[in-house]
């Protein structure tokens, strides 16, 4: 079996109300999908994470450009070989960023080859899995239009969110201390003690507003504050932590073991948060867990993609151990987006949904998920 193409799709779909998180506007919702096909006509697909912000051409031009030259006439059960290759192709000028996204969207197509090939889903040929359903939380809570009092319309959403089964949800905070304070405040009022409760300040504090809104937030029993400051500063992670009585979470702005190296052994953060799409795909992730299991670090994927990538996410935390193994296990988390997001709800042909705040890995072959072509064509970017 060899590689005998490689696309990429880039896909946008504005947004009929956008939203805000502490960095800017979010006005449409665009992903960039990757598929791999044989020449047995087997097709694996992939996803590279469009942030927010991130324009999805930069990571389809890696792929086309500078991944798929290597690619081409290589076996594609030769994954780890194809990593290394990649990676090592690219580093001079792609160490993070959209190049590691490309050669994530790459390695998830190739295991969704390899676990079709072999007709297994992906988590099987990773190892097995220590669950098939996965605990989820819901994130949203964004700003639309002006101000930053949202206590009103944050209490409705947490309540909706209860309703549909969730136990947990995590905030979108960084709209300054005082609004922050005031809209967590109220959600926790809302949904009562038992919920997880986290927020997510997506790096819109410095260290002095960070230390204090920790202290602040406290008393509402927030299960982890992430990414508080600048994704640089590990140095201000580690002073930040030292205070902190909330756990602290990073990593969805880090790339590959490489990366994650340093947050890994000094210990920085509590909780480290590679996206399966942009940290590396199933095969860097996979070294990324061994590290942070050897430490004793907490591993919960960031997941804010497609069908595809949350298909990825799934697949991956059926194979992540609890931290610590015990009778009663810290399992890991899917963060769940709950936002406006055709490619999620339409891209495939079963969507996927929270039975009483679960999620089911899906059992199919390869990512377990069957793509919807219209779909694609309707988004598609030309």
């Amino acid at each position: 079996m060899k590689i005998a193409d490689v696309k990429t799709y880039v896909l946008s779909a504005p947004l009929a109300e956008p939203f805000a998180f502490s960095q800017g506007w979010v006005r449409a919702r665009s992903a960039m999908l990757t598929e791999v096909v044989t020449d047995d006509g087997v097709s694996g697909w992939g996803e590279a994470l469009c942030q927010g912000l991130q324009p999805p051409q930069i990571a389809a031009a890696v792929v086309e450009h500078a991944l798929k030259p290597l690619l081409l006439g290589r076996d594609p059960l030769d994954v780890e070989v194809l990593w290394d290759l990649m990676y090592n192709q690219t580093k001079d000028y792609g160490q993070k960023g959209a190049v590691i996204g490309g050669i994530s969207s790459v390695d998830i197509a190739l295991w969704d080859i390899i676990g079709q090939v072999h007709g297994v889903p992906v988590y099987k040929a990773l190892g097995g899995a220590y669950r098939t359903c996965v605990k989820a939380y819901a994130t949203g809570f964004y700003r639309r239009g002006e101000g930053t009092d949202l206590r009103g319309p944050w209490r409705e959403e947490a309540l909706g969110h209860i309703a549909a089964g969730f136990s947990g949800m995590k905030l979108k905070i960084g709209l300054g201390l005082k609004a922050d304070i005031q809209n967590v405040a109220a959600v926790r009022e809302a949904i009562g003690p038992e919920p997880l409760l986290m927020v997510d300040a997506n790096h819109g504090y410095n260290l002095a507003d960070a230390r204090r809104l920790a202290q602040a937030l406290a008393p509402y029993d927030i299960t982890w504050f992430e990414e508080p400051i600048q994704p640089e500063d590990i140095d201000g992670y580690q002073e930040l932590k030292r205070v902190s009585p909330i756990p602290l979470a990073s990593g969805e702005n880090e790339f590959t073991r490489i990366g994650f190296k340093e947050w890994i052994a000094r210990r920085a953060v509590d909780i480290i948060q590679p996206n399966t799409c942009q940290a590396g795909g199933f095969t860097e992730c996979r070294r990324i867990s061994a590290m942070a299991s050897a430490w004793g670090v907490s591993y919960n994927p960031h997941v804010w993609g497609t069908a595809v990538g949350l298909a990825a996410a799934l697949q991956l935390l059926a194979t992540l151990p609890p931290n610590p193994l015990s009778i009663y296990p810290n399992e890991p988390l899917l963060e769940f987006d709950r936002s406006l997001h055709p490619f999620r709800n339409d891209l495939v042909e079963e969507p996927f949904v929270a039975q009483q705040g679960c999620v089911a890995v899906p059992q199919g072959p390869g990512l377990g998920i069957r793509i919807r072509r219209e779909v694609i064509s309707r988004y598609l970017v030309q």
